[in-house]
């Protein structure tokens, strides 16, 4: 079986069918045809958002309510669950997920309506719950810095996630929320290799970036967790510990991890990657996925669908509990944020 590699910066070279498409294209050579490449390029269509603060209930999930202010993400994770939410823009979780990208250019006016309105009750939002608001775009759309403007001005806490070393750019604006205890950010640290960082991640920010984003948000006073996710068996599992310990040296004050998740046309997509850069590692890679997913590529139920269950599940969460108990990497109390002080410009504050 061919294998076609992605294009340098990409995370896959194809595009999967359309699961809501009604028809499906296939190419024949009839002689005339010539195929052309798959574009490498990002093209960004801007979208006048009809909301902008989605909700979930979902029992796993440590937040009620998140901001994207992108559809997309250039940075081209091939495991990234929210691939398959391209489809309902009648676009390919493959490489249409990574190139042709959405911008909410009304997101920070919309939320400044939302926040405004009577009876709005306050929770943490979370920035970046389905793709990153620090991706490559965002230094020419700004949104996400408009975006946490409203909020600073709403005295409104949230929470940041992100693999994005842009975060830094907005390092005024972090500090202010930081000493008015609005915000923490957790940074999302996959692997200390830069080869896997480059095919794993393209456009993402390298280890060294990332680190550095720890270690200069918690000087300015931020509070920083990091998420080690996903971890994939027999990939980047073997590098648990040394991330943690990493983390900590940078000044991150604490540590969770996620398996991997292969809702959707992610699973194809990943065992594609997995055959073009380890094929003699394939099989094993996805044995050790369905012995942790109870035989199938993937388990939605909540409760294991983040951690997975089995043998090297549980010895993967035993690693992980050790590691977090002899780092002290476990001070959640520093990310509960003050939801007392929101008040709309104009408003009148508590007195008590």
């Amino acid at each position: 079986m061919s294998i076609q590699l992605p294009p340098r910066g990409r995370g896959t070279a194809t595009n999967p069918h359309n699961r809501f498409a009604p028809n499906r294209s296939v190419a024949e050579d009839d002689g005339w045809y010539q195929e052309a490449p798959l574009t490498q390029g990002t093209t960004v269509t801007l979208e006048t958002a009809k909301s902008i603060i989605a909700r979930n209930s979902s029992p796993d999930i440590p937040f009620d309510r998140s901001i994207n202010p992108y559809r997309g993400c250039e940075h081209g994770c091939i495991y990234c669950y929210a691939r398959p939410s391209h489809a309902y823009w009648d676009m390919s979780p493959g490489l249409d997920f990574e190139t042709k990208l959405i911008a909410k250019t009304n997101a920070a006016a919309l939320l400044e309506q939302q926040l405004s309105k009577p009876g709005y009750s306050v929770a943490p939002i979370t920035l970046g719950a389905n793709t990153d608001p620090y991706q490559p775009i965002e230094r020419d759309y700004k949104l996400t810095r408009a975006t946490l403007e409203v909020l600073l001005r709403y005295r409104h806490p949230v929470t940041i996630i992100t693999k994005g070393s842009l975060i830094l750019r907005d390092l005024d604006l972090l500090a202010e929320l930081a000493k008015l205890n609005l915000v923490s950010v957790f940074i999302s640290l996959t692997s200390l290799d830069d080869e896997l960082k480059r095919i794993l991640e393209p456009r993402a920010a390298a280890p060294k970036a990332r680190l550095r984003a720890i270690r200069v948000l918690r000087d300015a006073g931020v509070p920083v967790g990091v998420l080690l996710a996903p971890m994939i068996p027999m990939i980047n599992d073997m590098e648990l510990e040394k991330l943690m310990t990493e983390a900590k040296a940078a000044g991150a004050l604490s540590a969770s991890y996620v398996m991997l998740r292969l809702p959707l046309e992610v699973a194809p997509l990943f065992e594609e990657w997995l055959q073009a850069h380890y094929p003699q590692r394939a099989e094993h890679v996805m044995s050790l996925v369905r012995q942790s997913r109870g035989g199938q590529v993937y388990d939605s139920r909540f409760g294991s669908r983040m951690r997975g269950e089995g043998v090297f599940a549980e010895l993967l969460a035993q690693r992980y509990s050790i590691a977090v108990k002899k780092l002290g990497l476990n001070h959640r109390e520093s990310f509960k944020l003050d939801c007392e002080a929101f008040c709309p410009p104009g408003g009148q504050m508590s007195l008590l």
